[in-house]
């Protein structure tokens, strides 16, 4: 693993960076509790971090099951932006300086919600999204990629320019299986990875196909998995039955096992030079 690569790393009350050195050495470290900018009202929410993703510009996007979503500074740990999300478990950004949430299963979630980063907390719109799990923007095709319980659905922005923008509905592209998990981009290529209860997938966007993930096909209860566009190297996490988090980080090309006795490891998301934050 490249000494300059690093992993965002998620999953109990602390987002950190980890520089993949050997051994891997924690370089970075982020609670709510201590974050400045995020209102003492919202601390308590982020018990359960679920999202970790680098958005670019030296920040990083946190949501928690918890009920919350932060756009946090790097350099600072200071909260750009917070709103409060039930069962919040992905976010990403959108033009216009907008942010898209998966509000997972909750009696006020199943729901994808769209704020405005100039306005904390304030709903901006929302459509159903049943157990929504994992949401990717992509600025080449100008869609936004949501998971949901069984399927990945497709919208194109409507009215982005105004103050009453939508979010259009293009397609729904129903997959093998139920229980769906993550979705991670693959950085350079068509190909979205995505995991449900029993299976591993690849989704190319291009012809808005699913087949099998040539690694991890047949792997239960993945969490989460991300691959490092510049090593080819591919980070997973699956959970530790019956815990919904695990005390390893798992990697393939190279193969190999990160241990952290006592860690709650839920999601971890490729930072590499050239390519996040």
């Amino acid at each position: 693993m490249g000494c300059q690569d690093e992993l965002i790393v998620c999953g109990w009350d602390e987002v950190f960076i980890l520089r993949m050195s050997d051994p891997p050495t924690k370089i970075w470290s982020w609670k709510a509790a201590t974050c400045l900018g995020l209102p003492d009202s919202m601390r308590r929410l982020f018990g359960s971090t679920d999202e970790c993703k680098p958005v670019g510009c030296g920040r990083i996007l946190i949501t928690s099951s918890g009920g919350g979503v932060a756009l946090v500074r790097r350099d600072t740990g200071q909260a750009l932006f917070w709103a409060r999300v039930e069962n919040a478990h992905s976010a990403d950004l959108l033009p216009n300086d907008r942010l898209a949430v998966t509000s997972s299963v909750h009696k006020e979630g199943n729901r994808l919600v769209v704020f405005d980063l100039s306005t904390p907390d304030v709903e901006l719109l929302s459509v159903d999204l049943p157990h929504g799990h994992g949401v990717v923007w992509d600025p080449d095709r100008q869609r936004l990629y949501a998971l949901a319980h069984a399927d990945i659905r497709i919208y194109s922005l409507g009215n982005w320019e105004t103050d009453s923008p939508s979010l259009n509905l293009e397609r729904i592209i129903n997959l093998p299986e139920a229980g769906g998990h993550d979705l991670c981009p693959v950085e350079g290529a068509s190909y979205l990875l995505t995991s449900t209860a029993h299976h591993c997938w690849l989704f190319c966007r291009d012809t808005e196909s699913v087949v099998p993930h040539p690694d991890l096909p047949d792997t239960l209860s993945v969490k989460s998995l991300c691959l490092n566009p510049r090593t080819g190297q591919l980070v997973y996490q699956m959970r530790d039955p019956p815990n919904w988090w695990s005390e390893r980080l798992r990697f393939l090309h190279p193969c190999g096992e990160y241990h952290v006795p006592g860690e709650h490891f839920y999601k971890a998301r490729w930072n590499v030079p050239d390519g996040g934050s």
